[in-house]
């Protein structure tokens, strides 16, 4: 998929927004700074608006070269969103410069305790997605919703189609600090797999503060998409 292709789906947020008049910020900026153990430095810009329609986002990554990675240089664009009440169905479509096309379909049920299931699938072309999981994969999750928005999730990303053996297990929790919006999501990983022909197994760690207009968060991830490099993350966002 092209860039103007990508674009286009830019021009689509203003539509969007004739839907949204009851969100006060309905869109969000992500600025991210990515350092790899190969010493390259990766960038990426990404905005998202949310309304009646769903999540609609555009996205762009550039990496230069590095020792064990090649350049990278992509758009991508997207779309989600939430249909059901009691049993929830969610969709996603994602699309990408160098002919990237993929989707995913999860599926949950539950108030205050919530177990869900997913299924993801891509043509296998290259893609570099913001949340680091396997993209052609099975999810299961667990969670418990407390009040004042704590919540307690335990997931699986579980390779099923070239890679069987690569898994993302997340236990995240999330916690309101004090009484102005601001809050604390904690993200712990772990991932076991093949790279390169060996057998990996690696702990992660993001910690996200959230602010109502803005937030903050730096993460490690250990063997980033299953390959050699280790990379320090470190984003801002502002909603608006």
């Amino acid at each position: 998929m092209n860039a103007p292709v990508l674009v286009s789906l830019a021009l689509l947020m203003p539509l969007a927004c004739a839907h949204a008049a009851e969100q006060e910020r309905p869109f969000k900026l992500t600025t991210g700074a990515y350092r790899f153990s190969d010493r390259t430095t990766g960038i990426d810009l990404n905005l998202r608006h949310s309304s009646s329609l769903g999540n609609l986002w555009v996205g762009l990554y550039r990496q230069p070269e590095g020792s064990e990675s090649p350049a990278q240089n992509q758009w991508r664009g997207g779309w989600d969103h939430v249909y059901g009440d009691t049993v929830r169905l969610i969709p996603s479509v994602q699309l990408a410069s160098g002919g990237f096309v993929g989707g995913s379909l999860n599926v949950e049920t539950g108030q205050r305790w919530v177990v869900g299931a997913g299924l993801g699938r891509t043509n296998q072309r290259p893609y570099y997605n913001l949340n680091f999981d396997p993209n052609d994969a099975y999810m299961l999750s667990l969670g418990w919703r407390g009040e004042h928005g704590r919540q307690l999730t335990l997931s699986m990303v579980h390779d099923n189609r070239d890679n069987p053996d690569q898994i993302h297990r997340h236990l995240v929790y999330r916690t309101p600090l004090g009484q102005d919006g601001a809050r604390l999501t904690i993200d712990l990983l772990r991932k076991t797999g093949q790279v390169a022909g060996q057998g990996i197994a690696g702990t992660g760690l993001s910690l996200t503060y959230d602010r109502p207009h803005w937030f903050v968060r730096i993460a490690w991830d250990p063997y980033t998409n299953f390959g050699p490099e280790h990379s320090l993350r470190l984003a801002t966002g502002w909603r608006f």
